[in-house]
């Protein structure tokens, strides 16, 4: 099974919509495409897809942030998503790393991800590219606006 990976349009909506219920995260088809125009319109972020046979079946979003403690930025990634029926078979990875060399060419110095505690099987996937838990000497804490 042959895959690419490729800057993500607003055509890409539809397919991204599907991954983001999959991930638990129901959403309206026409406020995912909303979102991924916002996406390509900021020039510090970077929305990727993974497709086999045309249709979208991962996608990854980054944003680089600007730091106060240093002169690089940060790599965030918000999603990384793969279809179900596509797991296992080397695109997660792909994904991450294409991510990874955009954040480089952003002046990222790191990566950090942010995955819910019950994604398991994420966190093992992050573990074995070479990621670690900073949890110990960190706290996130958020509320809404």
């Amino acid at each position: 099974m042959a895959f690419a990976i490729r800057p993500a349009v607003a055509a890409d909506s539809p397919g991204i919509t599907v991954l983001l219920d999959q991930l638990g995260y129901p959403a309206d088809a026409d406020d995912v495409e909303t979102r991924v125009r916002h996406w390509l319109d900021e020039p510090n972020s970077v929305l990727l897809v993974a497709t086999v046979d045309g249709a979208v079946a991962g996608v990854v979003a980054l944003h680089a942030l600007l730091m106060l403690d240093h002169a690089a930025r940060r790599g965030r990634l918000v999603a990384l998503v793969v279809d179900d029926a596509f797991r296992g078979r080397g695109i997660g990875r792909a994904l991450l790393d294409a991510a990874e060399r955009s954040a480089r060419e952003m002046g990222c110095r790191d990566m950090e991800i942010n995955s819910s505690r019950h994604r398991v099987a994420a966190h093992a996937f992050y573990t074995r590219l070479g990621y670690g838990d900073v949890r110990a000497r960190a706290a996130r804490f958020m509320r809404d606006l």
